[in-house]
């Protein structure tokens, strides 16, 4: 899978969603499903949106028990979706046993999904680390850590900041995957994103995925917003 760019459609009505995929009719796309839009429409939008050929990141961010999270992995494992995550906090064993049912549940001749966890959402910063979550960490450790924590249990990569991409490809490898939220233009607002970068950034510091959402869904001319973040994308010296 070469390095992808997903839309979020994190939209309230199938068709709102319907509408602007039409409108992209001329694009390959990889697209994004949150649980906004898994828990609105179900499996029918991963059967959908599979069909019509889309590549496609089911980002439910599961965090329970392992048993729990191991025989969920299975049964998403049977979508044939494309990247699935965790949260990296549910511990090793949880993201152990997430792989094992994903590696059970994938059909013979069939990929198994991407697995990736979580390290700290893109809305988390250092103040909250600190006061809410009482981790008295720096930001860059607690995120670099349960990122070895993710390695160590077999996962393919995590969801990160972009700004701590060099530090996990230090820390792990190159091949560990890196997808980063948090992707802006420098003309558009943050919303409640505080670690946020634009595409080129993001592709000079390593990212190998980037996800944006309503810098294109909530845009006047999403196809030509998505069409010059993609090129800041591609076009982005590597790191």
């Amino acid at each position: 899978m070469n390095r992808p760019f997903f839309i979020a459609l994190d939209f309230d009505e199938h068709a709102k969603r319907h509408r602007f995929l039409k409108s992209f009719a001329a694009e390959t796309l990889d697209v994004k499903i949150g649980m906004e839009l898994f828990y609105r429409e179900g499996l029918s939008v991963v059967h959908e949106l599979k069909e019509a050929g889309y590549r496609l990141f089911l980002d439910l961010k599961l965090h329970d028990i392992p048993n729990t999270v191991g025989r969920t992995m299975r049964a998403l494992a049977e979508l044939d979706v494309d990247v699935v995550n965790v949260h990296a906090a549910g511990g090793k064993a949880m993201m152990e046993a997430a792989l094992e049912g994903l590696d059970a549940g994938t059909r013979a001749g069939k990929q198994r999904p991407k697995l990736i966890a979580v390290t700290q959402l893109t809305s988390t910063d250092s103040r909250m680390l600190a006061e809410e979550l009482l981790i008295d960490k720096a930001m860059d450790e607690v995120v670099v850590r349960y990122a070895q924590l993710a390695q160590e249990s077999g996962l393919d990569g995590v969801v990160c900041s972009a700004h701590e991409v060099p530090l996990i490809r230090a820390a792990c490898s190159d091949r560990f995957l890196t997808v980063t939220p948090g992707i802006r233009r420098q003309v558009d607002q943050v919303g409640d994103q505080v670690r946020v970068v634009t595409p080129g950034e993001a592709k000079a510091l390593g990212s190998w995925a980037i996800v944006v959402g309503r810098s294109i869904t909530a845009a006047a001319d999403p196809l030509a917003v998505y069409r010059e973040m993609n090129q800041d994308w591609k076009g982005a010296t590597e790191h």
